[in-house]
This record gives C-alpha cells, sequence and structure tokens, in this order.
C-alpha cells in the first residue's frame, strides 16, 4: 500500500508543529513531573482549541470524529514535542464511550472531551493509572465492568517522572455486560495506535536534534558526523523511524474501516514505532556522550519517554503475541 497524507492533513501537522514549538514544552514538562498541573492543564486547553481531542469525539458530541488518520497525525506531533499528561487515555476513554453506546456517561464526558475541559483517564487491564491525580475521572475497566472512580493511591516513581502513576481506587459502576469488553478491546485498539504515533514523533525529534548535535561536536578537529560508525547509527535510527510510519498510517486506515484485521495491524504498529522510538533514544543518548545523562539538558525529557512509550499499552511481546492470534 502507498499512502500519502492529504494536503489539509499535512498542513494539520505543521500548524501544531508550529503551534506546541511556541509552547516552551520543556519547562510544561518539567512542571508536569513536579505535580504542577497549570501550566500543562493550559496547553491542554490549546491543543483541545486546536481539535485534537475533538478527533476522537461523535459529531453528536459536538466532535469530529472518530478519525484515526487524523489522530495518528496529531499524536505524531505531540510525540514530537514531548507533550505530557494522559493524552492517549483521554481520546482512549472517548473511543471507549462511544462504542459502548449512548448514555449517561457518553452525554456528560464526550463533549467535555473534546472542548478540553475534561481530562479523562482510562485504565484498561493495567494495575495503575496515568496522570490520575491531574484527571477529572479514570475510567477503570476490570473485566465486563466499568467503574468511574476520581480516587487514587500515592504517586509511584517512573523512568519518567512526567509519567505520574497511581493506582484507582474504589468507584460508582457505570455499565456491565460484554459491550463493556467490546468497547474496551477498541480503545485498547486507538490507545495503541495514538502511542505508537507518540513513539514516531518522538524518535524524529530525538534524530533531529542528534544529527544537529554530531554536526557541532567535533573530536581531532572534525564532526564527529563525519565519522562513518556515527552516520552507520544515524542511519539504522533512521530506517526504523522510516519503516514504522507507513506501518502506523496504515493500522488508522485499518480502525477507520473498521476492518476485522485492525487489531493486529495496530500491534504491528504499535511495535515497530516503540522499537523506533526506543531505538533514536539510544543513539541519542550514545551520540551526545556525557551530555545525554544530564537532567538539565532539554532532550532528557524525551530520551527518558522513550522507554515507557515503548511499553505503555502492550510490551512489544503483548503486541506480537497480538499480531500472530488468529
Amino acid at each position: 500500500m502507498r499512502f500519502l497524507l492529504s494536503d489539509e492533513q499535512r498542513e494539520f501537522a505543521r500548524t501544531l508543529d508550529g503551534m506546541l514549538g511556541a509552547c516552551g514544552t520543556p519547562a510544561v514538562v518539567r512542571a508536569w513531573a513536579s505535580g504542577e498541573h497549570k501550566p500543562g492543564r493550559d496547553l491542554w486547553a490549546r491543543i483541545a482549541e486546536a481539535g485534537v481531542f475533538g478527533l476522537a469525539v461523535p459529531e453528536r458530541y459536538d466532535g469530529m470524529g472518530p478519525l484515526p488518520v487524523e489522530l495518528a497525525v496529531a499524536f505524531t506531533e505531540l510525540g514530537r514535542h514531548a507533550v505530557p499528561g494522559p493524552l492517549v487515555e483521554t481520546v482512549a476513554a472517548a473511543a471507549f464511550l462511544d462504542r459502548l453506546g449512548d448514555g449517561a456517561a457518553a452525554g456528560e464526558w464526550l463533549p467535555k472531551i473534546a472542548s478540553g475541559d475534561a481530562v479523562v483517564g482510562l485504565c484498561a487491564g493495567a494495575p495503575f493509572a496515568l496522570d490520575a491525580d491531574a484527571a477529572d475521572a479514570v475510567l477503570v475497566v476490570r473485566g465486563d465492568t466499568v467503574c468511574r472512580t476520581d480516587a487514587h493511591g500515592p504517586v509511584q516513581p517512573s523512568l519518567d517522572p512526567a509519567r505520574r502513576l497511581s493506582r484507582p481506587l474504589g468507584g460508582t459502576v457505570l455499565a456491565r455486560g460484554p459491550a463493556v469488553a467490546a468497547a474496551a478491546a477498541h480503545a485498547v485498539d486507538i490507545a495503541r495506535l495514538t502511542t505508537a504515533a507518540q513513539a514516531l514523533g518522538l524518535g524524529r525529534a530525538l534524530l533531529t536534534a542528534t544529527v544537529e548535535h554530531v554536526k557541532r561536536r567535533t573530536q581531532f578537529g572534525v564532526a564527529i558526523g563525519s565519522f562513518q560508525a556515527v552516520k552507520h547509527r544515524l542511519a539504522d535510527t533512521l530506517i526504523g523511524l522510516e519503516f514504522a510510519q507507513p506501518l502506523v498510517h496504515a493500522a488508522a486506515l485499518a480502525v477507520a474501516a473498521n476492518a476485522p484485521s485492525a487489531g493486529r495491524e495496530v500491534a504491528a504498529a504499535k511495535v515497530a514505532a516503540g522499537e523506533a522510538g526506543h531505538a533514536a533514544a539510544r543513539t541519542a543518548l550514545q551520540l551526545h556522550g556525557a551530555l545525554g545523562y544530564t537532567e538539565e539538558l532539554d532532550l532528557s525529557l524525551w530520551i527518558r519517554k522513550a522507554r515507557p512509550l515503548r511499553d505503555a499499552w502492550g510490551t512489544p511481546a503483548d503486541c506480537r503475541a497480538r499480531v500472530l492470534a488468529v
């Protein structure tokens, strides 16, 4: 399959890139990691105003979606700029409520998600919820039951300080039955797709920053980017990202078409993009040398996201098993 973004989709990506580039996301990430949510919520409002969350919400609830391809485009840019917060979880929660069917919960939360007025997390098949301390509500799926809760345990340490994990507590049952499990499976596909897009964008940002660094950094009187070993490492990183991108776009198309193979295609994209983003982080760390280990360097905020994104919403082993499932 040959897939090219439309002019409108490319312009959407450029607009988001320009907006996020002017927002000073490193300061936002550091504030979020310290538990200060206001800068992040202000940025969240701007992202919502750009229409990102509306892409996951149906028109009948004041959204524009569901539009999986545009979501993949948007989340690639969000990953490129390392935007913190439960972005994936909120669009996955929107997909879950939409697939669950019209009801009080959908009517209450979907318009708020589309407008950016609500941050709604989703915890499905995992013991911890992401950024529950910043969410207005968390939907917790256990088997064929979904509960809504706004209570959580203490924040747990994470490899990425801006990914704040805590165990959801208690909750009010919203629905039970086979429809819950089916809606949760769809939401997991959306979460994996958008996480893969984030990892892709993150990897591209890391590669760009590393290329610029090796052009400036000199050794033995020449730029280290002229060394053959460095060129090969960068080329391998680029190839991984280039191979992952069409898989992410193809998976988005499969989800949009509600294809029977969508779950497997999403899992394949998640593996490829997650591994490519993680490889880009390792390359950035190695080629930046001792600088790569310093928390003061803004690039460290990107490097520390790569491993968690690779494993979030399904480790590579989990996703490979999904690809091979009949």
